[in-house]
């Protein structure tokens, strides 16, 4: 009897055992899993802390560019890179925060050439305008032939210009609904410098630059009047302004501009610049005054950013908020 107790008792024991380990082999990956959901939930709660204070400085940045911009707009008629809303550092100075900082960048688009200008109101082609773009794309850092050129600047006209009719090598809706994917030409100015993407002849590579060679995109836009702030532009903008204009004559442009005691108030100041052929007449393309200007503000906390990037036209009475995008 003894010894069947004891055997009961020991079967007990071992059965009591099983279970407590049965039990505790549940409960492990339970408690695992619900410590991963935690650290979880814990670091996407601290990553929106991070992400939303990141939004807040680069929106701060955006907002002493305005004030820059403003401030910039009442004291000077003109717009050259020697102001304070052209310098970084009147921005890296001001984004000290407990937290993170801004680094914020502001490019006026008047120094560059708005494509929309090609055709003109009336629905016909810009000649000058046409032959500005042409030394544009023309220009050796883009490595293009010039029949393509012509073909580039014939697609784009159709793109934009109202009627369906084909200029001469470009391309109208019986080109674009035949693409594997098709779409309708736009036929009617440019919104956004996107599109060119869509237009024919135009390549990413083209349009966004490769290694050794910048894009198109970096000297184009879609908006302003069409007159180039020679005070801004870039030297490649400045040597497709005529083509008279070489390279010698435009690095004696940058050195003019770069002197502070020179004035760069009214647009007839190229012609002081030593060795300014009297062949270059460029008058009616370009300015020394801008509208707008695109303000990109990069919000960083370590090795996190978040970036506004915006589109503002000054304009009498304030800013405009044209475009707004966040990364």
């Amino acid at each position: 009897m003894k010894r069947l107790l004891k055997a009961h008792i020991k079967e007990e024991k071992g059965f009591a055992l099983l279970l407590t380990i049965l039990i505790i082999s549940l409960i492990v990956p339970f408690t695992l899993q619900f410590n991963t959901s935690m650290r979880a939930e814990m670091y996407g709660a601290a990553n929106m802390k991070d992400g939303v204070q990141l939004d807040h400085i680069a929106r701060s940045g955006f907002h002493v560019a305005l004030a820059v911009l403003y401030e910039d707009a009442l004291e000077t008629k003109f717009d050259s890179l020697q102001e304070y809303w052209a310098d970084p550092l009147t921005f890296s100075s001001a984004s000290q925060f407990d937290e993170g900082r801004f680094e914020v960048r502001v490019r006026d688009h008047a120094g560059k050439i708005r494509i929309n200008k090609l055709v003109d109101t009336t629905g016909k082609v810009n000649p000058k305008h046409r032959e500005l773009l042409e030394r544009f794309f023309s220009a050796e850092e883009f490595d293009l032939e010039p029949e393509d050129v012509g073909d580039i600047l014939d697609a784009m006209t159709d793109w934009i210009d109202p009627d369906n009719e084909v200029t001469k090598f470009g391309a109208e809706d019986s080109y674009y609904q035949a693409l594997e994917k098709p779409y309708a030409c736009k036929n009617g100015p440019m919104e956004f410098l996107d599109e060119l993407l869509l237009v024919k002849g135009i390549t990413r590579e083209l349009f966004y630059g490769e290694e050794g060679r910048p894009g198109i995109s970096s000297y184009l836009t879609t908006h302003g009047q069409g007159l180039i702030n020679i005070n801004t532009a870039d030297p490649l903008i400045l040597r497709t302004l005529s083509q008279h204009m070489d390279q010698e004559i435009v690095e004696e442009m940058v050195s003019y501009r770069e002197n502070e005691d020179n004035d760069l108030s009214k647009p007839e100041w190229y012609k002081k610049v030593q060795g300014m052929s009297s062949e270059v007449k460029i008058d009616d393309l370009i300015t020394t005054s801008s509208n707008f200007f695109e303000i990109n503000s990069v919000g960083l906390k370590g090795a996190m950013n978040k970036s506004v990037i915006s589109l503002v036209e000054r304009k009498e009475g304030g800013l405009k908020v044209v475009s707004w995008s966040v990364e």
